[in-house]
């Protein structure tokens, strides 16, 4: 997989036309962020674990999104996520505290359950914003999210497509960096070295310098602009708000 492919992929035609991507990347990330509110209001493992099985279900079901590239971007975002919840519970607070419920000692080390309790809550809430966060970006074109931003939410259209030209960008550094080191395996030299920094900071200005001339040659300057993709609000729009929002409420009825 090319760093392209994992920081910028193309959606396929399938994930396009499905509900998910059809629905309006602001409603999208409305719901992410409501969710993850949602989150914050329990410490109960219960709703973080319902959340992200939804989640990944709709995202296979309604994103059209193929198992094998879901599995690819979550596994090592759900690695962090389980040495997050292993790290809080080893140096949890409760395990020392001689009135905290002890249900396994190796050696010195003293594992509580209001340690694991805590753990499993901080884990399952990491899992379920990488669940959210994985099926929002593989069901999302981010031209089209920009253009939303810009006539739905008003966002400036300089700063919304300057972000997505950087963010495409990204990609193109890595391609440097591969480049960089095979010259420098060429002449002999190690392949990773500090100076491989200097070599990519003048390649992302001189990216940079040519995107900007591009930019301004197609009046991405101040003035109003005219639209060439429309983005409007529709009822699969008003059906996946309504379903999200109930699903998070009952999620959160769950764990009272």
């Amino acid at each position: 997989m090319t760093a392209a492919t994992f920081l910028a992929p193309d959606l396929s035609a399938a994930q396009r036309e499905s509900v998910l991507g059809r629905t309006n990347p602001l409603l999208k990330l409305g719901i992410s962020l409501a969710w993850l509110i949602g989150l914050g209001l329990t410490l109960d493992v219960r709703p973080p674990l319902i959340l992200a099985v939804i989640a990944l279900v709709a995202g296979l079901q309604l994103g059209e999104i193929q198992p094998g590239t879901l599995a690819r971007r979550l596994a090592p975002l759900a690695f962090a996520a389980l040495a997050i919840g292993l790290t809080n519970l080893l140096f949890s607070t409760h395990n020392p505290d001689p009135a905290a419920h002890e249900v396994l000692r190796i050696g010195p080390l003293r594992i509580t359950e209001e340690a694991l309790e805590a753990a499993a809550g901080l884990g399952a809430r990491v899992i379920a914003i990488v669940s959210f966060g994985a099926v929002f970006v593989l069901t999302t074109d981010a031209t089209r999210l920009m253009d939303a931003l810009v006539q739905q939410a008003r966002v400036s259209p300089r700063f919304a497509y300057g972000v997505l030209a950087a963010y495409q960008a990204v990609p193109r550094l890595g391609d440097d960096l591969a480049t960089l080191r095979a010259a420098r395996r060429l002449r002999g030299l190690r392949e990773l070295h500090l100076s491989l920094l200097v070599g990519l900071l003048v390649r992302a200005i001189r990216h940079a310098d040519v995107l900007s001339i591009a930019m301004d040659a197609r009046g991405f300057g101040p003035g109003p602009r005219s639209s060439y993709r429309t983005v409007a609000w529709t009822r699969l729009d008003l059906v996946v708000g309504a379903g999200a929002l109930v699903i998070v409420l009952v999620a959160l009825v769950v764990s009272r």
